[in-house]
């Protein structure tokens, strides 16, 4: 806290609580498991608890949540300053290890462009159908879609930007434009993983995806093709909920076990590059 705030607003410091890590034993509560007491020990945000929970542990591992909006995460390893395309960067998940940040990327619309496909053009009727309407075309035919709906997020940070649809020919179809949907939103992931390799120096090696979005195959494979890396996707789909049971029983695991959660990350589905 900085000491010119507290003086503003004439807060003590003493009164301040003390910056804990995201795992370790903060107390205990009697109001479950019939009175026994049971340690609170995890304390976590969302895309924090499930960047942990894809056991993304070592520097330069990323993970990518495509929801309706898209979260990415990088373990960094180092401090660093923000990245230079000015997305912001994050402490992540806390382990007392003051020399270790992950930088945090945000894509406004990611899935959400999807839903604009069944609610606002009408051409499928739930998201579920836009990969079987985009793989009956091989390519997009020159059609692109930049879903910039609310504005853009990392790495332009452009608020005023607004959606584009371009290429359309005589023979542009609704599967040329569903298609061109689903590459819109790994192109986006492509910007701000490309912004973070450039700020942490480091060379993606795989990319580990959740969200709902990471269940659509072609999307997927379209990702790992353009990034040329393979994406890893994780049998155990609520990775959030993991990641804060992980962080919750990792001050009293063993090192077996913690062996264990670091490797879970891996039982996955791969899409390889071709």
């Amino acid at each position: 806290m900085d000491d010119e705030l507290l003086r503003l607003f004439g807060v003590p410091r003493s009164v301040l609580p003390a910056v804990g890590s995201s795992s370790e034993v903060y107390g205990e509560t009697t109001l479950f498991a019939g009175g026994r007491p049971v340690p609170i020990a995890g304390i976590a945000g969302d895309q924090q608890a499930a960047l942990f929970g894809r056991a993304c542990t070592q520097p330069g591992m990323v993970k990518n949540t495509t929801a309706p909006v898209g979260f990415m995460l990088m373990k960094h390893g180092h401090k660093t300053d923000c990245l230079q395309e000015q997305s912001p960067d994050d402490s992540g998940v806390a382990h007392r290890e003051p020399d270790r940040v992950r930088a945090e990327g945000s894509i406004f619309i990611a899935g959400a462009v999807v839903q604009w496909l069944r609610d606002g053009l009408g051409i499928i009727t739930s998201s579920s159908e836009v990969e079987a309407l985009a793989s009956q075309v091989d390519d997009t035919g020159g059609v692109y879609l930049v879903p910039a709906f609310a504005g853009l997020g990392a790495p332009h940070w452009d608020p005023y930007a607004r959606g584009l649809l371009v290429g359309i020919t005589r023979g542009t179809t609704a599967a040329h434009i569903a298609r061109a949907a689903l590459e819109g939103i790994a192109f986006q992931v492509a910007d701000v993983l490309r912004a973070m390799e450039a700020d942490a120096k480091i060379r993606l090696k795989e990319l580990r995806v959740d969200g709902g979005a990471s269940a659509n195959n072609l999307l997927m494979q379209f990702q790992s093709h353009l990034l040329g890396v393979p994406v890893v996707r994780p049998k155990v789909t609520e990775t959030t909920a993991l990641g804060a049971a992980y962080l919750a029983g990792w001050p009293s695991a063993t090192g077996r076990t913690k062996n264990r959660s670091r490797r879970s990350g891996r039982s996955t589905v791969v899409s390889r590059t071709r």
